[in-house]
């Protein structure tokens, strides 16, 4: 995959509708179990992925020997990631969450060092710094809330984590399969964990109100029917690292839209982090290709 006019377009829907997505998940469990939103979500996005890879006619079959390797990926990717993170956004400011949630490149890159002895270019080191300078920057206006909730804080960076990890796997896991097929089961793979997790630690289960559906339908459609596929497909196709960095504008995405959204104000910090998250986007995306023309 290269980074064309058509895969632009989709990273740039793909960093808006999941930018936009951290003060809505925050406004859906206001006053819900945040574990039950997500399983109403991944249930919904299971159901519309399957009704669109059924009309283009995509098998869901999977060989039994693949079995493994989808239930190893859907652990960090899927279980992992939505169970702590969601969980998180509870605890802490939507804009706060998304920060710490994309800190995720970093631990990618520390996970391609550890396991696999990675090899990262000069011009990726730049992003990797651009990006960890941006998130401090944001995260320091925030350093009462995060460290009024600690818990909140140490399970979204778990989350990220994961999520790193889970890059890291899918670059390297060959698996014959077609992504929305791998994608559909990924999902189904989370489900028992979510039910799991919401009936063993969460009560006050209840029919949710018009704004929490909204949330739940915005989830289920645009976030795991839409998003989740076209990270995957970049995951898969391009390095970890510039797959990791080509969406560090979301989190930037999530801090505004939860100011526009939450009426949070913004500071000095949101903007020279702004400036950060595009030179790490700008090392990935333009100095390859410039260096590729020279």
């Amino acid at each position: 995959m290269t980074l064309d006019r058509r895969n632009l377009a989709l990273l740039v829907a793909l960093t808006l509708a999941w930018g936009i997505n951290w003060p809505v998940m925050k406004i859906g469990v206001a006053d819900f179990p945040p574990l039950g939103f997500r399983l109403l979500c991944m249930a919904g996005g299971l159901l519309a992925l399957g009704v669109a890879l059924g009309a283009k006619g995509i098998p869901l079959a999977v060989p039994r020997a693949l079995w493994g390797t989808v239930f190893k990926l859907a652990v960090p990717n899927m279980v992992v990631w939505h169970l702590l993170a969601i969980w998180a956004v509870k605890m802490l400011s939507s804009g706060r969450a998304a920060i710490l949630g994309y800190t995720m490149p970093i631990w990618a890159v520390v996970w391609g060092l550890l396991l696999y002895r990675e090899r990262i270019p000069g011009s990726a080191w730049i992003g990797i710094g651009c990006a960890l300078a941006g998130t401090l920057l944001l995260m320091s206006s925030e350093i009462g809330a995060l460290t009024g909730s600690p818990l909140g804080t140490v399970m979204m960076l778990a989350a990220a984590a994961g999520w790193g990890l889970g890059t890291q796997l899918l670059k390297r896991t060959q698996v014959d399969l077609q992504l929305g097929t791998l994608t559909f089961w990924m999902l189904a793979v989370a489900l028992p964990f979510l039910l799991a997790g919401t009936m063993l630690f969460e009560s006050g289960w209840r029919m949710p109100n018009a704004v929490e559906w909204a949330a739940i339908a915005y989830n289920a459609v645009v976030v795991f029917a839409f998003c989740h596929l076209v990270w995957f497909a970049l995951a898969r196709n391009l390095p970890p690292v510039v797959s990791s960095l080509s969406i560090m504008f979301i989190p930037v995405v999530g801090v505004f839209s939860g100011m526009w959204m939450l009426g949070e104000q913004p500071h000095w910090q949101d903007y020279v982090a702004i400036v950060l998250m595009f030179a790490a986007l700008a090392s990935v995306m333009l100095l390859p290709s410039l260096r590729r023309r020279a």
